[in-house]
């Protein structure tokens, strides 16, 4: 069974950082983009960043040079480093791994809430 496993949501004041987590197990973690999108209260599920299996990355225009995403292919692990928090980015974080191969699904992450406040 292929499934996502995130940790490191929380509460935060402005200003802070957090780093979430997301391994993947029961699949080849190469053969994925992996990326994480957040989805606040009323609002539609976005991109956040994304990363491909040799390190090409991708980033919303509203965390570039605040969030970081990077992958270790050897522990089947994804990254998100989240600078200079601000209000805005309090959402439910969600992993997810999109196939590049035939024959592979698309998989979410249960999501992990990431909370910005004073």
């Amino acid at each position: 069974q292929v499934q996502l496993v995130e940790s490191g949501g929380g509460l935060v004041q402005p200003g802070g950082s957090l780093r979430l987590s997301c391994a993947l197990s029961g699949s080849i973690f190469s053969a994925y983009v992996m990326g994480w999108y957040r989805q606040a209260p009323g609002k539609r599920r976005e991109l956040v960043a994304a990363i491909t299996s040799g390190g090409t990355t991708n980033y919303a225009d509203s965390v570039k040079g605040r969030f970081t995403i990077s992958r270790d292919n050897a522990k089947n692990t994804v990254y998100l480093q989240m600078n200079s928090l601000k209000p805005e980015d309090t959402a439910v974080y969600y992993c997810n791994a999109n196939p590049v191969r035939l024959g592979y699904k698309n998989v979410w992450g249960q999501g992990t809430q990431v909370t910005v406040s004073s």
